[in-house]
């Protein structure tokens, strides 16, 4: 798969001023629910309604959708609105119900993007298709996996296709639901720069009071649209509650979000970016040198804990360099979960310079 300026001709299409906006429940949970938030979201920013069909749930027992009655509901609305409708699809059996409701826009989720076979399976069954299929990331933050299920799709001759950025689990706990890894989107976006990047701010927050803040940190990285699921009683919605807006507030939110130009050609803006960036190709140059010197002082350790036949890991020294190292970070206006992250990629380099001494 190569990147072509044709990726993006479907978002092109809907000729916006502003960037794609995807909204709706969690949850389809009534005909008059789903009614009633189309109605309230008809005549704003939002040109795609969504709503959770089928619910893949972590755990049984919870609420896992209202199924296929909800795709009449969604066809009623369409007619009602004038939005196109969009559903997640997980099976083969979801895109043949899908598309004899005539369903616009189809995403894969999380938990199904892990599986290149599920994915396969719903390539085959979208073969050709002029339906927006959308491919939310993985679960885990593996690049090469999301890749691969958007390959799976291209090569199924679909031609309207887009990513959804929802964040990564992680074991740790931290402020998001999902991590955001930024990065990784951004990875993916420079292979495929002209792919339609959507995010979504609900699942990576899983709070709404976060909503705006994660939409912005998106858009400030040229994100193409935003998902964010919305309803008309959030605190009494039949699944994920926590992370759902009312169509008053994400209109709101429409006003105060701002989008930024992706550069600036006036020659006083490029002279002063291009000196900064000078400083930023400096310190990251001073950066490796700090790194491969550490490194060379790891490789000395790797040898007297060889010498002296002591374990490689070494649990207490790792928390208080840890602890210590969270404190200064904080000092110097550094994240918590920057910091974490930063060294234990360290101690994990360190580590591995260390094996390869003790093991030679």
């Amino acid at each position: 798969m190569e990147n072509k300026k044709e990726l993006r001709t479907w978002l092109d299409d809907f000729q916006l001023n502003h960037p794609l906006v995807i909204a709706g429940p969690c949850s389809a949970e009534t005909e008059s629910q789903v009614l009633k938030i189309a109605h309230e979201l008809k005549n704003s920013d939002v040109s795609i309604f969504r709503a959770g069909i089928w619910k893949p749930r972590t755990r049984p027992g919870g609420f896992e959708g209202v199924g296929e009655i909800g795709l009449k509901w969604l066809q009623k609305a369409k007619a009602e609105t004038g939005l196109l409708m969009a559903i997640e699809v997980a099976t083969v059996a979801h895109v043949k119900l899908a598309l004899e409701h005539d369903i616009d826009v189809l995403w894969i989720g999380a938990r199904t993007t892990v599986n290149p076979f599920a994915v396969q399976e719903i390539a085959d069954a979208l073969q050709g298709t002029d339906k927006i299929v959308l491919l939310k990331n993985p679960v885990n933050p593996d690049l090469s996996l999301w890749i691969g299920g958007l390959e799976r799709l291209y090569n199924a001759n679909i031609k309207k296709l887009g990513v959804i950025h929802r964040g990564f689990s992680t074991y740790e706990k931290t402020k998001y639901r999902n991590n955001p890894e930024w990065q990784i989107a951004i990875d993916l976006q420079n292979r495929f720069p002209d792919l339609p990047l959507i995010c979504d701010p609900s699942h990576i927050t899983g709070k709404r009071d976060m909503i705006q803040e994660v939409s912005q940190q998106a858009l400030d990285l040229n994100y193409d649209g935003l998902i964010i699921e919305t309803h008309i009683d959030p605190d009494n919605a039949w699944s994920d509650a926590a992370q759902q807006v009312t169509p008053k507030v994400l209109k709101q939110m429409f006003l105060d979000l701002k989008v930024r130009k992706i550069t600036d050609d006036e020659s006083e803006y490029n002279q002063k970016m291009a000196k900064l960036r000078m400083q930023i190709d400096e310190f990251d140059g001073k950066l490796l040198e700090i790194l491969g010197s550490r490194m060379k002082v790891a490789d000395k350790i790797g040898l007297l804990k060889k010498e002296k036949n002591v374990a490689i890991l070494q649990n207490q020294r790792w928390n208080e360099i840890l602890g210590k190292m969270i404190l200064e970070g904080e000092e110097k206006g550094l994240s918590n979960e920057f910091v974490m992250q930063l060294f234990k990629a360290i101690h994990q380099e360190s580590i591995t310079h260390q094996e390869k001494v003790i093991n030679k």
